[in-house]
C-alpha cells in the first residue's frame, strides 16, 4: 500500500470547499457557454443529454473526492488506492470527452491533480498527470479533428497543471511544518512538565538525604559522647563511697567528654561537612577513640595493617564513624572486656575496618541492627562499599566495613594512582 499512497494531508480531507468551488466554476462556465450558443441560434458542441450526463458525472466525481479513499478501505482493502484513482481519472476522461470543447471544463481536472500530488508517491502521481494531460489533448482532437488545435489546447492546459502541483506542494510543506511545530510544542510542554516534576523529586530527595545525613551526624557524634559520659557517671556513682578519688577522676573525665561533645555539636552546627578528624590521620583519629574506650575499663587495641596513604575524605569519615559506632555499641550492649580494631590497608583497591569484641554474642535471629548500624550501611553503600555484621553465641560480635579506595581529591583535582580507574 505504501507504494501507492503516503500519509500526508490530502485535498479530500482539507479542501472540500475548494473542490466544490473549482468544479462548480468549471460547470458554470460550461453551462453559460452552452446557453449562450443556444441564444445565438448556434448548435452547441455537445447535446443537452451529454451536458446532463457530464453534470451527473461531475457530482459523482466531487462526492468521491470529498469522501476520500479511506471510506472504501474496509470494503476494497489493499486495492482501495489504485481503484480510487483509476475511478477518478476515468471520470475526468469521460467528462473531457463529453464536454472538452467548453472553455472552462478543464478546471474539473484540477482537484484530481491536487489529490494525486498529496496522496500519491512517484511514479504514480506523474502517471496521473500524464493521463489527464493526454485525455484533455485527445478529447480536443476528437472534437476538432486537428492535432494542431489539440496540441495548442494541451499546451494551454499544461501550465495550469504545473501551477496546481507547485501550489499543492507548497501548501503541503506548510501544513507539515505547522504540524511539526505543533507536535514539538506539545513535546516541549510535556518535557517542561516532566522537568518540573523531576525538579520537585530532586528537591525532595535532596531534603531526605540531608535529613538522613543530619540524623547520622547527631547519632554518631553526640550519641557517642553521651554514651561515654553516661559510663563515666555510672562508674563514679559506683565507687563514690569506697573511692572518692577514683569517682572524682571519672566525673572529671565525664566533664571533659561533655566539653568535647559540646565542641563537636558546635562544629556540626557551624559546618556539618567538616570532618571530625581535623588535621589528624585516620589511624590517629581512631586511636583517640581507642583511648576513650580504654578509659572506660574495656581493653581496646588498634592494629593497622599495611601502609596508610591519604584516603578520600568521605571514606575516612565513614571509617571513623564505623569505629565510633562500633565502640559505642560495645559499651552499650556487648558486655565485653576486650575489643579489637583492625584497620586494613593491605588491599590497594579497598580499605577495611573491623571492630570485634569478646562479648557473649548473639544468635543470628537476635541481631536487630539499630539506627547507627543502618546509618553505617547507608554511608558504605553511597561510597560503593558494604557493611557486614557477624555474631554467634559465645563468639562475640564483629562489625566489618569495606570501602573501595577512590582517588584522593586535592585542591579540586582528583589524583589517581597509575593504572587505577578515575571513575571508580
Amino acid at each position: 500500500m505504501k507504494a501507492w499512497s503516503k500519509p500526508i494531508f490530502s485535498l479530500s480531507r482539507s479542501g472540500h470547499l475548494v473542490t466544490i468551488v473549482v468544479v462548480g466554476l468549471a460547470y458554470g462556465v460550461t453551462i453559460w457557454g452552452y446557453l449562450g450558443e443556444l441564444n445565438r441560434g448556434e448548435t452547441p458542441a455537445f447535446t443537452t443529454n451529454e451536458l446532463i450526463i457530464g453534470i451527473l458525472l461531475g457530482i459523482v466525481y466531487v462526492a468521491l473526492i470529498m469522501a476520500g479513499p479511506d471510506r472504501f478501505r474496509p470494503v476494497l482493502g489493499r486495492v482501495t488506492i489504485p481503484l480510487y484513482f483509476l475511478l477518478l481519472t476515468g471520470l475526468v476522461i469521460i467528462i473531457f470527452l463529453l464536454l472538452a470543447i467548453s472553455s472552462g471544463i478543464w478546471l474539473v481536472a484540477m482537484p484530481l491533480v491536487a489529490v494525486a500530488t498529496t496522496d500519491l508517491n512517484d511514479p504514480w502521481r506523474w502517471l496521473v498527470y500524464l493521463v489527464v494531460l493526454a485525455a484533455f489533448t485527445i478529447s480536443f482532437f476528437i472534437t476538432s479533428g486537428s492535432w494542431e488545435v489539440a496540441f495548442a489546447a494541451g499546451l494551454t492546459f499544461a501550465p495550469a497543471v504545473v501551477f496546481v502541483i507547485i501550489f499543492m506542494r507548497l501548501t503541503q510543506a506548510a501544513e507539515e511544518a505547522q504540524s511539526k511545530a505543533e507536535r514539538l510544542a506539545l513535546e516541549l510542554e510535556d518535557a517542561n512538565h516532566q522537568l518540573a516534576a523531576y525538579a520537585i523529586q530532586a528537591e525532595e530527595l535532596a531534603t531526605t538525604q540531608e535529613r538522613n545525613r543530619l540524623a547520622r551526624e547527631i547519632h554518631d557524634s553526640l550519641g557517642h559522647y553521651l554514651t561515654v559520659v553516661n559510663v563515666q557517671i555510672k562508674a563514679a556513682l559506683a565507687v563514690m563511697d569506697k573511692d572518692p578519688t577514683k569517682a572524682k577522676t571519672a566525673l572529671e573525665k565525664a566533664g571533659q567528654l561533655t566539653n568535647e561533645g559540646l565542641a563537636a555539636v558546635r562544629q556540626s552546627v557551624s559546618s556539618l561537612r567538616d570532618s571530625p578528624l581535623g588535621s589528624r590521620s585516620l589511624p590517629e583519629a581512631i586511636g583517640a577513640l581507642v583511648a576513650q574506650s580504654q578509659s572506660t575499663g574495656i581493653v581496646t587495641e588498634l592494629s593497622v595493617v599495611g601502609d596508610h596513604p591519604p584516603l578520600d575524605p568521605r571514606v575516612e569519615l565513614t571509617l571513623y564513624r564505623t569505629a565510633q559506632e562500633g565502640l559505642t555499641n560495645v559499651r552499650r550492649h556487648a558486655r565485653a572486656s576486650r575489643v579489637d580494631l583492625i584497620l586494613n590497608y593491605r588491599d590497594h583497591e579497598q580499605v577495611m575496618l573491623q571492630v570485634r569484641d569478646n562479648g557473649p554474642g548473639l544468635a543470628a535471629s537476635e541481631v536487630q541492627p539499630g539506627f547507627g548500624l543502618l546509618g553505617l550501611a547507608e554511608r558504605a553503600r553511597q561510597l560503593g562499599g558494604r557493611s557486614e555484621t557477624e555474631s554467634a553465641p559465645g563468639l562475640g560480635f564483629c562489625l566489618t566495613v569495606t570501602i573501595p579506595d577512590p582517588p584522593v581529591e586535592q585542591g579540586g583535582v582528583e589524583l589517581a594512582s597509575p593504572g587505577k580507574d578515575n571513575n571508580r
